[in-house]
């Protein structure tokens, strides 16, 4: 049990105490102070009092006492973070690389597909060096939204894991992405925003480039029906304004529309994937392309607002436990969305097992400033911006 006597006069400048509560390993803190916070900056207050516990082994959590008040909770340390070995990181990646690089590779028209799978895995080896363009561009959306993470957490002194990699062969991108660890509790909201935003927006600012270079080597062709598994990619306010822009329309155009018809399509196609645009125009989109489409969709599925999730920390630093309210909607609208695009219910199912949960932060008091407030609004304009609500059409 630890003695109060040394720890209440490091207390007592920022903090009105009105009772003191002792506690043990198993309670989860050694002390607890209840009564209200008086100094003016809380993170200030929190670092100070976090630099004179940090000789005695100790740490401090702030917390909020409903209706009011608060909490000073004192705990044992952490203990420093071990040094870990990156051979996993390293090997996940370089299996990622080759994995992206068998998507991506351009096997040429005409060329007969064998029946067995040894014999297409063989004839992917063969050209997997035709698919260094689509690895490279959708590589670099992608280290640069986990670094974005990682470097966000270095700079607040958080403890972050490099990426790990996930190789996905055989599939469509090669990968199914990456994450990061977070090893500790990030210290406040702020901390919680900077890390969760930093990744979406270092992403996004790659991909806009990427998908820009692709569209320019991309061309237009008819929409044909493709009973062989052909799909169109969804369509975002940002991809549909970068077609735009490349090729000055809008894009899947379908044949003989004009007017309020072409409109009411449009309104359609957009939210449902239907009716298909079959005898109209669409970009037949070159690796780099995909690339940067893919770059779009990730950024998108990282904002959805739930748990774990990029933009479930980028709201939970914002509205804290009321982003629960918003947890049910998310359900309902994705299982909404489902019947466009049944992988929106693979969504759901995660989301609903793991999407409860948020970091536990050391200081729950500390509030976002004016500059954070609006970086979480511009997350929202983001997502809105790049958000698929049917990410795949199939022909």
């Amino acid at each position: 049990m630890l003695d109060s006597t040394s720890i209440t006069p490091l207390i007592e400048p920022i903090f009105q105490i009105r009772d003191i509560t002792s506690g043990e390993e198993k309670d989860g803190y050694l002390l607890r102070y209840r009564g209200q916070l008086t100094a003016a900056d809380s993170a200030a207050a929190y670092d100070d009092l976090a630099a004179a516990l940090a000789p005695q082994g100790l740490m401090p959590l702030f917390r909020k006492d409903a209706p009011e008040g608060h909490m000073i909770y004192i705990l044992r340390a952490q203990p420093p973070a071990k040094n870990r070995s990156l051979t996993t990181n390293l090997l996940m990646f370089l299996l990622t690389v080759v994995s992206v690089m068998l998507s991506g590779a351009q096997i040429p028209a005409g060329t007969a597909i064998p029946a067995d799978p040894l014999g297409q895995m063989a004839l992917m080896a063969q050209y997997i060096f035709t698919g260094w363009p689509f690895a490279l561009a959708l590589l670099s959306i992608l280290l640069a939204h986990e670094f974005g993470h990682y470097l966000a957490g270095r700079w607040h002194k958080t403890d972050v894991s490099l990426p790990f990699f996930i190789p996905l062969p055989f599939s469509l991108l090669g990968t199914m992405g990456a994450f990061i660890n977070m090893r500790e509790m990030p210290k406040n909201r702020r901390d919680l925003l900077d890390i969760g935003i930093a990744g979406p927006l270092a992403g996004f600012v790659v991909a806009v480039p990427v998908l820009f270079i692709g569209l320019t080597l991309s061309s237009l062709g008819p929409v044909a029906a493709a009973p062989d598994g052909g799909f169109l990619e969804g369509n975002s306010l940002f991809y549909l304004l970068a077609k735009y822009l490349v090729f000055g329309k809008l894009l899947p155009a379908p044949a003989a529309l004009t007017g309020g018809a072409l409109l009411w399509h449009w309104v359609q196609f957009f939210f449902t994937g239907a009716p298909l645009p079959i005898g109209g125009e669409d970009v037949f989109i070159h690796a780099v392309a995909l690339a940067g489409w893919a770059g779009l969709l990730v950024t998108s599925l990282n904002l959805i607002p739930a748990g774990q999730l990029d933009g479930g920390h980028i709201l939970y630093a914002l509205f804290g436990e009321k982003i629960r309210y918003a947890f049910p909607v998310i359900l309902i609208a994705l299982a909404i969305l489902g019947f466009f695009w049944s992988g929106w219910w693979l969504w759901l199912g995660i989301l609903f097992l793991f999407g409860r949960t948020h970091p536990e932060l050391r200081d729950e008091i500390t509030e976002l400033d004016p500059r954070r407030r609006l970086l979480v609004w511009l997350a929202i304009l983001l997502f809105l911006l790049v958000f698929a609500p049917v990410p795949m059409v199939s022909l």
